[in-house]
């Protein structure tokens, strides 16, 4: 039995020395997981059972078990490099089929008729996950390849303006007559920035001029010095909105104003109607100042990057200073990654062994969640392998002196005479 013991030995300690070069070959493979090893003793058996004296008969490799232990993180450059921090595998398109890697190296493919792209890995795999319907909310259904579309994103009509300022309490009535080409008609004067249906800006100054009565002011509109005949601030086209104050410089006058009207003539819907809402103006004995304004209307965009959250959604960034929802990234959990099958290229399939796949958005239940701009490392400790392949040539060799120890025993027997 000592060559069968000894060539066992020498079958297996190879086996452990190809697992322990593999892991060395991929110690820079990103979402690499390493193997080990593992050995069983072999005994024979008799229809009657073994004996207590029984000798074993060898070794044999029982499984290569991979370590899917946390690879470290390291930052990219790339937005769409993903980076697992926990438990979790991203799912690829691999023909027609699911694949499982954590694997987070993804970029955008050739874009199509339609001006979409797939996010792809270097195979040109689709990364898989969940759509967004026409308002922008995820649709967490079955997951499919996520695609990146390059079309503008559409303008949006103001519909709400806020504006909080202070106005000089020491002011006086202006003598002339309000005119927008007067400045010494009007006591203050601010512009916001609105926008049409088409997307195109339009500058609406507030002209504040104080009125007669005590703690109240004149509120004039003009739209792209059009003149304020455009402009409908609710008491007719031209017409101006009185404000008025309490004793302590607080705006009592009823705010918002809903319905103001802006004629525009750039081919979009017309007349404009938003709200202008003044909550917050007071009236202190300070010089007039504009403490905050906005407003809720866009143009038109063109999408300039892309970024994930740490749930996977990927937000697209436009030039006109917007973000809107393109998708969210899913991952799957597998009760058993022992069971996961390795077919290459960082990728695995699952198995009966694996169990049935658990698949969510990153963060939710036992998923981990996603960093972007980074990829794991492979998981892989060169100095411990290093080490280990010492022991592994080592075991190789001891086997290999059994195997010649049990030679020189029957060349003594052969001897004999």
């Amino acid at each position: 039995m000592g060559f069968q013991q000894g060539l066992s030995g020498l079958n297996g300690a190879a086996k452990n020395l190809d697992v322990i070069g593999n892991n060395i070959a991929n110690a820079t493979t990103v979402g690499f997981k390493s193997s080990a090893t593992q050995f069983a003793d072999v005994y024979a058996t008799s229809l009657y059972g073994a004996g207590g004296l029984q000798v074993g008969i060898g070794t044999k490799v029982a499984d290569v078990a991979q370590q899917f232990t946390q690879g470290n993180i390291s930052t990219t450059n790339n937005p769409l490099d993903l980076a697992i921090s926990g438990e979790g595998f991203f799912l690829v398109n691999q023909g027609g089929a699911t694949a499982y890697t954590r694997n987070g190296q993804f970029h955008l493919d050739k874009p199509n008729t339609n001006g979409q792209s797939n996010i792809v890995n270097n195979q040109g795999q689709q990364l898989m996950g969940y759509g967004v319907d026409a308002n922008g909310n995820v649709v967490t259904a079955s997951p499919g390849p996520l695609q990146i579309s390059f079309a503008d994103i559409a303008p949006r009509a103001t519909t709400s303006t806020f504006l909080v300022a202070n106005l000089d309490a020491t002011q006086t009535v202006p003598v002339p007559a309000f005119a927008t080409n007067n400045a010494a008609s009007y006591n203050a004067a601010t512009s916001i920035t609105i926008y049409d249906s088409l997307g195109n800006s339009h500058a609406l100054t507030l002209y504040f001029v104080k009125a007669a009565a005590p703690n109240s002011w004149n509120l004039y509109g003009d739209i792209d010095g059009s003149g304020i005949a455009n402009v409908d601030l609710g008491a007719g086209a031209g017409a101006p909105i009185l404000l008025t104050f309490n004793s302590s410089g607080a705006l009592i006058t009823t705010m918002p104003v809903v319905g103001v009207d802006v004629t525009v003539t750039t081919g979009a819907i017309s007349p404009l109607t938003f709200d202008l809402d003044l909550t917050g103006t007071t009236q202190f004995g300070s010089a007039f100042g504009v403490n905050s304004v906005s407003q809720d209307g866009y143009a038109s965009g063109r999408l300039a990057g892309l970024s994930v959250a740490e749930d996977g959604t990927i937000k697209g960034r436009y030039t006109n200073s917007q973000s809107k929802v393109l998708g969210q990234v899913a991952l799957a959990y597998f009760a058993n990654t022992q069971g996961l099958r390795p077919i290459g290229d960082n990728l695995w399939v699952d198995s009966a062994e694996a169990g049935q796949a658990v698949i969510g958005a990153p963060g939710s239940g036992v998923l981990g969640v996603v960093q972007s701009g980074a990829v794991e490392e492979s998981n892989v400790d060169l100095t411990a392998e290093l080490v280990n392949l010492i022991v592994a040539q080592r075991m190789y060799q001891a086997n290999a002196q059994t195997v010649r120890a049990q030679d020189q025993v029957l060349q003594t027997l052969v001897n004999l005479r």
